[in-house]
């Protein structure tokens, strides 16, 4: 996907949007991770909705990497360079990864350090698989990328799945008669 998105621009170039919008995702999920709750009490939503929100985005997510619509995984996308959309956010940082860390930081508020390099180990690991994607590609071929893809959905909507559940599972547990 970023590969298609970046192919346009210059090598050179697409190192430094590739490191941009990483780092906008960064930022938009460690807000979300630190200012989670005040944005649930602000709203007034309840966990079990942004769990059950969230299982069914990446529900659809998962669902569009194993059958692809033919304007690709995200739509028609304008010409030009991206900014923030689709790269940055929702591609990094997605709804349902907005989310998990919101809960993340709502469920245990005392372990956010941890949480924080858990994010960041997790967003390196990213980085490090986004600036190699033209090398993979390379080595591994537009078949055995695409089967990854496609194993990915399906992983994909497995934990949507599993989300989904347990938010609504835990709602009808608190719910009132």
């Amino acid at each position: 996907m970023f590969l298609s998105l970046l192919r346009s621009l210059p090598p050179k170039r697409q190192r430094i949007v590739l490191a941009r919008e990483l780092t906008i995702a960064l930022i938009v999920l460690m807000a979300f991770l630190w200012g989670g709750k005040y944005a649930l009490e602000l709203m007034h939503l309840r966990q079990e909705s942004v769990q059950i929100a969230g299982g069914i985005v990446l529900f659809l997510i998962g669902i569009r990497m194993i059958f692809p619509p033919p304007e690709g995984l995200m739509g028609e996308l304008p010409d030009g360079e991206p900014f923030i959309v689709p790269m940055a956010i929702p591609l990094v940082a997605g709804p349902s990864g907005m989310a998990a860390v919101m809960l993340m930081g709502n469920n245990d508020p005392g372990r956010l350090g941890d949480w924080s390099l858990a994010l960041l180990i997790a967003w390196g690991a990213t980085a490090a698989i986004l600036f190699s994607a033209t090398y993979l590609y390379k080595v591994l071929g537009t078949r055995v990328l695409t089967a990854i893809e496609r194993l990915m959905g399906m992983l994909l909507v497995a934990i949507s799945v599993q989300m989904f559940l347990d938010g609504l599972g835990t709602y009808l547990q608190i719910a009132p008669p």
